[in-house]
């Protein structure tokens, strides 16, 4: 291929020669474009080695143009002008993303967190149509991995090698009883007071159930499960029945107004996760999407969990890869 199959032009040089085709003068081509004439003159001459033709004619008293500058000059105001199209539609797409997304995100963010997050990203973008998908940690990895999600919101402390994750910050564990429980007078309590307790879990592939488990395990403990649900509002009417007790996430904790729930702070080691965001590393996201994962970071730092409930601790997120 010759050197000149894909001449190497700015917007500057072909703005230079629609100047100088237009004017049909150095001086006052160079006067339009605010650059002194001899850069205009070496402009023009840079642009017509590049090309391999001359594009201008000059004499003591005039400048004609060429049949090949005629030429040059119509695509040149062709590409600028499709340039400036294109750039005020990217611009117009940032500004107002428009298409589909679909995110993936465990079951307690999805019910309690999300809803007043995509509340205010469709008030903002009201062209962007979201899908989003609930499931337990398992499906939200799966759905990212397989292209039905465009990224995932979860725990991010165990995923494949392939994803890239991003932290929210750091979820902790609380146990949730009636307010009527011999034990809802405390306001933290440790693994061991909780051996010969019923419960009531998520299903034992839950992040939640795995966490507990590995803890009580670590502790020499093995906790008594009665039923399992996949469903936060059917664990809390578990609980709120007196099947079992129950342990939940921070984000997945009553209101501090429910009538009959409390909760309270559970201690051991190994009881905490991290929240955060997950995407392929290879997966490039759409406008759409990315605005939506902006506001997913920015909605995270301010938000609150709940009426009278202070706002967890998350830090601002750092992109790193993961070690699966």
């Amino acid at each position: 291929m010759s050197r000149h199959a894909f001449p190497d032009l700015s917007s500057r040089q072909l703005q230079a020669v629609l100047a100088l085709a237009k004017y049909r003068s150095f001086v006052a081509a160079a006067s339009s474009l605010k650059i002194s004439q001899p850069a205009l003159t070496r402009t023009i001459k840079l642009i017509e080695i590049e090309l391999g033709v001359p594009l201008f004619s000059r004499s003591t008293r005039q400048v004609t143009v060429t049949d090949a500058g005629k030429e040059f000059a119509a695509l040149a105001e062709r590409l600028l002008n499709d340039l400036r199209i294109g750039a005020e539609n990217v611009r117009e797409m940032a500004a107002h993303p428009r298409g589909q997304i679909a995110v993936a995100s465990v079951i307690s963010l999805a019910g309690v967190v999300l809803p007043g997050l995509i509340a205010d990203y469709s008030r903002r973008f009201p062209g962007v149509e979201l899908h989003l998908r609930e499931g337990l940690h398992n499906m939200v990895t799966d759905e990212v991995r397989n292209g039905l999600a465009d990224f995932g919101i979860g725990y991010v402390d165990d995923v494949p090698r392939s994803f890239v994750t991003e932290d929210l910050g750091i979820e902790t564990f609380y146990l949730v009883m009636r307010r009527d429980h011999v034990l809802a007078r405390r306001t933290r309590i440790g693994l061991p007071a909780l051996a010969d307790v019923p419960f009531v879990s998520f299903p034992a592939e839950s992040r939640t159930r795995r966490v507990v488990d590995r803890a009580a395990a670590i502790a020499g403990l093995s906790f008594r499960y009665v039923t399992t649900t996949n469903r936060l509002p059917t664990l809390r009417g578990l609980v709120r029945n007196q099947v079992g007790l129950a342990v939940v996430l921070q984000s997945e904790r009553p209101s501090p107004d429910d009538p009959d729930l409390t909760s309270l702070s559970l201690v051991g080691q190994g009881l905490s996760c991290r929240v955060g965001i997950m995407r392929l590393q290879d997966r490039e996201l759409t406008a759409a999407a990315a605005q939506f994962l902006d506001v997913v970071r920015n909605w995270w730092r301010v938000s609150r969990h709940g009426p009278g409930r202070k706002q967890p601790r998350y830090s601002s997120g750092s992109v790193v890869n993961s070690s699966g």
